[in-house]
């Protein structure tokens, strides 16, 4: 594609022909503002269309102002982004915006993150000139996960773009014309009557309240000042890499040791590690997948550690219910384990005991609430905050998180290997099981334990390894429309493999929907993906299986991997929906 010369305020800059005059104004470091453009982090997918009529500038020779963010540049084309009438008209639009938003700012769940309303700060607007009629909406709190407020919603379409083309769930879209359109579920349905995944990626693209999670932190205090229950927590891998981010700390910061200092002030018996868990769900998974290739039983198997991807499955691939792995993810293996094992080591009764997970997904809220997630007529996990949600409860007590000496979890659920870190990653849970059914199948040591062809942001990862002369293959898939695509291959014969991961969120659970919202910046999921891989290249244990305390618990309580207990506790089935 040739190149063009186009002057954006008096400077030149040459770019390809064809690209915006948004992006072209980037690359010479002129800041146009906009609400409804989003360049997501495959650099394929831009969502611009031109809806909110923020990012108007002057293009010399035309007589009305253009869009940038959807206006292709022409060669010798001069554009004026501050001029007066550029300028009035990026105000008016904003104005018109706030005339039809709910004036609700300081309760509003996205009070300081809202991009409308850091617009309007920037642009020092102080009053609400046009006055009128405003949309009324009944909220959508159906579901666990996601709560949807239509009459926060400035029709960016951001939302449609990552569940359309992102991933390919088709729940929200235009509905309606003119002054009538919303985004919403077809026939206006509620989020959990849709085939929604609750992966919460439109939640951390939405830059208003149109979208938020739904707020457990109520739940959570009231469990903690309830001195008649035990109240422990567990946190996820990625959560370490990402929560610093919230105290301003560059992302990318391992804060295990903070986080835990933080828990325990907030007033947590026990603080555990779901890594733990992790190590748990590898020796089950692996025996599982050893077990479906020495017996000649259906593969490839999936990894089912995500519930969005889950959920994804039993929508759109139903008829292939008996590929993916029975085991539950570490989230719901931790707390079978705690209302168990871990309630009978403490004397507890089961009933009394409140386990909290503190996860970067929003769908892990959603996850808990299943009914085959409960044991004994007991729910595995009680409560789910997100990453954001930990950071606001931290905020709130007054915790100067950044200046918290670093301390340890409890054990015995809290120690756990390099091998559960990286589960916060792609590929990490395959690298994961690797370590693992490689030494079983072999009975030899693995030396190299890092599957650097695993690794990286790739959509769809493929890769052969040679176990005791098999070639085993191995497939991972990053984000449902790359999901889609490999399975509608295994579907087709097209493809074949032994094991396959999936994870819903673009990048794994570092991008989860309840992470620090970055706007999809590749180098800070690029930071947050080093952190895992440098913290499992600092643990002294790397390989699940040798892990002291999982060795204890099968020997103690669970008995054989994949056996009868473990099976009772750690395994479930899916439903055809």
């Amino acid at each position: 594609m040739s190149l063009v010369t186009v002057t954006i305020n008096n400077r030149e800059v040459q770019v390809k022909e064809g690209t915006t005059i948004l992006n072209a104004a980037k690359m010479l470091n002129i800041n146009i503002p906009t609400l409804c453009h989003l360049k997501l982090h495959d650099n394929k997918t831009e969502n611009h269309p031109g809806s909110c009529r923020v990012c108007m500038v002057e293009v010399e020779g035309r007589k009305n102002l253009a869009p940038a963010c959807c206006t292709p540049v022409c060669k010798n084309m001069k554009v004026k982004t501050n001029s007066i009438k550029a300028i009035h008209a990026r105000r008016t639009m904003v104005e018109l915006l706030l005339s039809n938003h709910p004036q609700d700012c300081l309760l509003c769940e996205k009070n300081t993150e809202c991009e409308l309303q850091k617009l309007a700060a920037d642009m020092g607007i102080r009053e609400i000139k046009f006055k009128g009629e405003s949309t009324k909406f009944l909220k959508d709190n159906s579901s666990y996960s996601i709560v949807r407020d239509l009459d926060k919603c400035i029709l960016c379409r951001r939302c449609v773009t990552m569940c359309n083309d992102i991933q390919t769930v088709g729940v929200l879209s235009p509905v309606n014309r003119g002054f009538d359109t919303i985004i919403s579920p077809a026939f206006s349905n509620p989020m959990l009557e849709t085939n929604c995944t609750f992966c919460g990626q439109c939640v951390a693209v939405c830059p208003t309240g149109a979208l938020t999670e739904v707020n457990n932190t109520s739940k959570v205090w009231d469990a903690l000042n309830d001195k008649d229950k035990i109240v422990i927590v567990q946190t996820a891998p990625a959560i370490r890499a990402a929560l610093g981010e919230e105290f301003n700390l560059e992302a990318g910061t391992i804060v295990t040791g903070k986080m835990v200092a933080a828990l325990r002030s907030l007033g947590f018996d026990k603080v555990f590690d779901t890594d733990f868990a992790a190590d748990l769900t590898i020796i089950e998974e692996a025996s599982e997948l050893i077990h479906r290739i020495e017996n000649g039983k259906r593969l490839p198997m999936l990894t089912s550690c995500c519930p969005g991807w889950i959920k994804f499955f039993e929508h759109s691939f139903s008829d292939l219910l008996d590929i993916p792995s029975t085991c539950k993810s570490p989230q719901q293996m931790f707390g079978a384990i705690a209302k168990t094992y871990l309630a009978k080591k403490m004397g507890v009764d089961p009933k009394n005991l409140i386990v909290v997970s503190v996860m970067p997904c929003l769908a892990k809220k959603y996850e808990a609430a299943r009914p085959e997630m409960y044991t004994n007529g007991i729910p595995d996990v009680d409560i789910v905050i997100s990453t954001r949600e930990l950071a606001k409860m931290i905020k709130e007590s007054g915790i100067n998180f950044n200046s918290l000496e670093d301390e340890l979890f409890d054990n015995p659920l809290g120690e756990s290997t390099g091998a559960g870190v990286i589960f916060g990653v792609t590929g990490g849970v395959m690298e994961a099981a690797l370590r693992t059914a490689y030494e079983w199948l072999t009975e030899e040591e693995l030396k190299d334990l890092e599957f650097k062809n695993l690794r990286g942001f790739k959509g769809i990862k493929e890769a052969t390894i040679k176990i005791k002369g098999v070639n085993i293959k191995v497939a991972i898939a990053s984000g449902l429309s790359n999901a889609r695509k490999l399975l509608e291959a295994i579907k087709s014969g097209e493809s074949n493999y032994h094991m396959i991961e999936i994870m819903a969120c673009p990048g794994g659970c570092i991008d989860g929907g309840g992470q620090p919202y970055m706007h999809e910046d590749i180098l800070v999921l690029n930071k947050r993906m080093e952190a895992l891989y440098k913290e499992d290249k600092n643990k002294s244990i790397r390989k699940s299986h040798e892990n002291p305390f999982i060795k204890e618990l099968y020997k103690d309580f669970l008995g054989k991997p994949y056996g009868e207990k473990a099976h009772e506790l750690l395994h479930t089935s899916y439903i055809k929906r």
